[in-house]
Order: C-alpha cells, then structure tokens, then sequence
C-alpha cells in the first residue's frame, strides 16, 4: 500500500484548501483512512477519520465544524476539505491507512502518506 498526498499550500485566515490523498493498492474500500498534522515543535495529532465503505467520519474537536473527511472508493482517493482556516491550522498534513478499525491512535495506522504542507497566513 502507499499513499500520496497532495493539495497543500499558503492560504489567508479564513481561505479553504482540499487536501487530497491517493490510495495504490488492493481493496481501498476495505481501510479507514486518517488525516493526521504535524506543526514545528509539536507532536502529530489526529485531525480527521473516516471509516471504511461509505464512511463515518470523526474529528478532532479543534476542526469539527470546519473540515470534512471523504472518499471515492471509484477512484482510491480520500479527501480532507478545509474550511474557515485559522493561522493555527499551519502543519504538515498527512493521509494515513489502516485495515483496523481505528479512529483517532496514530500507532494503529500502518500506512503514511509523505505529507503536504498547508500554511495559514493571519
């Protein structure tokens, strides 16, 4: 399995980007796939969830509201969009893959995407 992420870039407080991530190999449809970041100095956090078929979604408290976790199981893709971003929202995003049933524990996915860097300006 690998992943590869794209969409990332420099946006204005309040903009949006779609962050996408391309799943290569069997069976996409049977993996939830996660939405992790990384800022400078901190560690990486769970952003986003969504589970494997047509998806439930989870989130972190600090995006619900503003992001949506999707995926077209046609086309091996998932997709972060990101709404009404804040300057605290600047992170290195990355896809993530697992065929267990885990939502939110970084240590449950085995799969990692390289990551794409979103940067909120103020």
């Amino acid at each position: 399995v690998q992943l590869q992420a794209s969409g990332g870039g420099l946006v204005q407080a309040g903009g949006s980007l779609r962050l996408s991530c391309e799943f290569s190999g069997p069976s996409f449809r049977n993996y939830f796939m996660a939405w992790f970041r990384q800022a400078p100095g901190k560690e990486r956090e769970f952003v986003a969830a969504i589970t494997w078929g047509s998806g439930s979604t989870y989130y972190a408290a600090s995006v619900k509201g503003r992001f949506a976790s999707s995926r077209d199981n046609a086309k091996n893709t998932g997709y972060l969009q990101m709404d009404s971003l804040k300057p605290e929202d600047t992170a290195v995003y990355y896809c993530a893959a697992t065929s267990r049933a885990v939502i939110s524990d970084r240590q449950g996915y085995d799969y990692w995407g390289q990551g794409t860097l979103v940067t909120v300006s103020s």
